[in-house]
């Protein structure tokens, strides 16, 4: 018999309540439950960065978290990032830069960027390919993705004065 789990967490900020069999996966539950379809499965082990998330701010592969641990804890996807009226900075910043192509990766790496971003507002290039290590795109080549997150580096320091 499958043990079922009553769990509640904020995602995006909103508080959900599910019951759920303890083995489910967060992917499972944020695609196929909750109907959230940004963050993507592909490799399954952890290596690809497709389905990260922030968990309590950190990036998490969602494909190797149990959603049972995500209790009482906040889940941040690309939806809860992206504003309603448009595309967050990071966003733009990949599409000014040309940091996506097939777009499957993006929201991995958009989601990497925002908690790299939050943490360290001017991080070094050797802090931002770290922050980028376990996210892959096949498409790209990293170097537009390097200079989109280079770019809003660039401009925190601006504002900030540094």
């Amino acid at each position: 018999m499958t043990q079922v789990l009553a769990i509640s967490f904020s995602l995006n900020g909103k508080t959900i309540a599910v019951d759920i069999p303890a083995y489910v996966l967060l992917i499972d539950l944020i695609r196929d439950r909750l109907g959230l379809k940004g963050t993507k499965r592909s490799c399954d082990m952890e290596v690809c960065g497709a389905c990260t998330v922030l968990l309590d701010g950190e990036p998490v592969s969602s494909c190797t978290t149990l959603a049972v641990d995500v209790d009482r804890r906040e889940v941040t996807t690309i939806e809860g990032v992206t504003p309603p009226d448009g595309l967050s900075r990071i966003q733009e910043a990949f599409v000014l830069h040309g940091g996506l192509q097939c777009g499957f990766c993006t929201p991995g790496f958009i989601m990497a960027v925002t908690a790299l971003l939050k943490t360290t507002p001017h991080p070094t290039d050797a802090e931002i390919r770290h922050y980028l290590h376990g996210n892959l795109c096949r498409c790209t080549g990293y170097t537009k993705i390097f200079e989109a997150v280079k770019s809003l580096a660039i401009q925190q320091a601006s504002q900030d004065g540094v």
